[in-house]
């Protein structure tokens, strides 16, 4: 059994790569930040602040959070219910960077994720993963790209969703966020001492994803293979 942590700032393309590398490697994949945003689409339902610790935190006993595995996806369930793209959006993507600083969030969050991390082989990603989440990760990776490639790809991925947005917003949006995870108190988005530094600005999806194969190979390969 081994560990992926991909760490990196929103839209370097985390997610995607790591679905297609659990995919190749026939792993599980967990997207942590399907979970952060989860928890702010519930904080905007009870019309909380997300930046308030106390409103937010008054909240997480009445959350209730599932991760489940259906056709091999992903799927986070809210207080039983699948809410769907409705937790991809730009504002959701806020939320999630504002709840993701709250303390109590984080530690309501740790031991989902460190459970499924016990009894399986996982490639996990957000953005302290390889920091906080999976220190003992025998890969860790931290991805990044420019923020206008960054941007650029998240605006082309919320129109393919039929989301009716502007690239520069989108733009300023990446701008402000990648701000906040990096400079909060409680777990910023940084790249562990032991990570590999990968950015793919120049790179196609399928040569970011054999990327991520290399590096795993050379860190895990016997275990893949066995």
């Amino acid at each position: 059994m081994f560990h992926i942590a991909i760490d990196g700032p929103g839209g370097a393309g985390k997610s995607t790569v790591a679905k297609a590398v659990a995919k190749k490697l026939d792993i599980l994949y967990v997207d942590t930040g399907a979970l952060y945003r989860t928890v702010g689409l519930y904080v905007k339902q009870n019309g909380a602040d997300p930046k308030n610790a106390d409103e937010v935190g008054a909240l997480l006993p009445s959350l209730s959070i599932e991760v489940k595995y259906e056709n091999g996806a992903q799927v986070v369930y809210l207080n039983g219910k699948n809410y769907g793209d409705a937790i991809r959006t730009p504002e959701m993507s806020m939320y999630a960077s504002a709840v993701s600083a709250i303390p109590s969030v984080r530690a309501f969050l740790l031991e989902t994720q460190k459970e499924i991390a016990r009894h399986n082989s996982v490639i996990m990603d957000g953005r302290d993963i390889g920091t906080v989440i999976l220190p003992e990760a025998k890969v860790k990776i931290f991805m990044t790209a420019s923020p206008e490639c960054r941007a650029m790809r998240r605006y082309k991925e919320l129109v393919e969703r039929g989301q009716n947005v502007k690239y520069e917003d989108v733009l300023a949006e990446m701008i402000s966020r990648d701000d906040a995870d990096s400079s909060r108190a409680i777990a910023p988005t940084k790249a562990a001492d032991d990570a590999v530094l990968l950015d793919n600005s120049d790179l196609s999806f399928e040569e970011n994803v054999e990327a991520v194969i290399a590096i795993v190979k050379e860190k895990v390969g016997d275990e893949i293979n066995g």
